[in-house]
């Protein structure tokens, strides 16, 4: 059950410290796509450019009112197939990921309508892989060897979610 607390709301430029500091931590770093440290006035350039494009969507994931977690979904303009991004704030309590993992998915179908939200992951991320599955999500296929580091390359583990997967699921 979600608590009357938690909630989705636009990201906004207040939120840029925090937002970077969740990136930066290593933690979080070492499963993104791009790894490196981000520097302030590139997160703010960024952030320029993702919150006026109207195919983005940034969102700040709040627990009784505490930043506790950034969601994004791209692709949005572009017939209801939507790619997804999350992290949590490094000090959420345990249990944040899935509650911020519901209400994404209801913001994304029931809210918007959209009719798939697609996520990919690094091979070696099994916790976000599990994740994933757990939210009812479909690995719908394995690019191989398609990342690399820097260092090594990595499969990236595809996965997919129709609305009307999320909305029978959610009815049951």
């Amino acid at each position: 059950m979600n608590n009357v607390g938690d909630r989705l709301r636009p990201m906004t430029a207040d939120d840029l410290e925090t937002v970077l500091a969740w990136r930066n931590h290593p933690q979080v770093r070492r499963c993104m796509f791009s790894s490196g440290e981000i520097a302030p006035d590139e997160h703010a350039a960024w952030f320029a450019r993702a919150s006026v494009d109207t195919d983005r969507m940034l969102l700040i994931f709040e627990r009784d009112g505490d930043p506790s977690g950034f969601v994004s979904f791209d692709g949005t303009a572009k017939g209801g197939v939507v790619d997804w991004g999350f992290y949590l704030a490094p000090e959420a309590p345990r249990g944040t990921g899935a509650v911020l993992g519901r209400h994404a998915l209801d913001y994304a179908f029931v809210d918007n309508g959209f009719h798939k939200v697609c996520g990919r992951v690094i091979g070696f991320n099994r916790r976000s892989a599990a994740f994933h599955l757990k939210l009812g999500f479909q690995q719908e296929g394995i690019l191989r060897e398609q990342h690399f580091d820097g260092s090594c390359y990595h499969d990236v583990v595809c996965f997919g979610m129709l609305g009307v997967e999320w909305l029978r699921a959610e009815r049951d």
